[in-house]
């Protein structure tokens, strides 16, 4: 995924998997990934687009709106890709109650109904790292993909 050479502002999606993939399955998503990527198209013209998969779990898609914007059917097409990925993986990406942090460089998950009752028994903390699958924009994945729960959106649900 070519982040660096994207602006600031390119708008970014991240796309959760309920399952970790094995790394033999990676070369064949980030694949998949690089294909729609390169055909892309908002009205039928071009997006400037990349994309990959992060830490075994996270799809993420980046355009660069700076050119060419992604319009409703160009983002509903990004769904019908993902849909896609879903199906052939076996998983789900968009159940956004899963939440996703860092323990001793281990990526788990946790249900936001168990939120509280792992905050209470000492399993995560205010210093845990949770993943922002909310990001928008290039500059806030840079400054605001891995936060301390106690600054992350999922803190309501302790």
């Amino acid at each position: 995924m070519d982040l660096i050479s994207f602006p600031d502002n390119a708008k970014i999606w991240i796309y959760p998997s309920a399952n970790r993939f094995e790394d033999d399955l990676l070369k064949d998503i980030q694949l998949r990934i690089q294909t729609f990527t390169a055909q892309w198209v908002s009205h039928q013209k071009s997006l400037r687009a990349t994309g990959g998969i992060l830490h075994n779990y996270f799809v993420v898609l980046v355009v660069d709106e700076s050119g060419v914007s992604a319009s409703g059917c160009s983002i509903d097409e990004s769904v019908s890709f993902i849909k896609n990925l879903e199906t052939i993986y076996h998983t789900d990406f968009f159940n956004r109650l899963n939440f996703y942090y860092i323990d001793q460089e281990e990526i788990k998950l946790v249900a936001a109904m168990q939120m509280s009752e792992w905050y209470q028994n000492g399993k995560i903390n205010d210093s845990t790292l949770f993943f922002n699958t909310l990001v928008q924009d290039k500059r806030q994945f840079i400054e605001n993909w891995l936060v301390p729960l106690k600054d992350s959106w999922q803190k309501r649900f302790v």
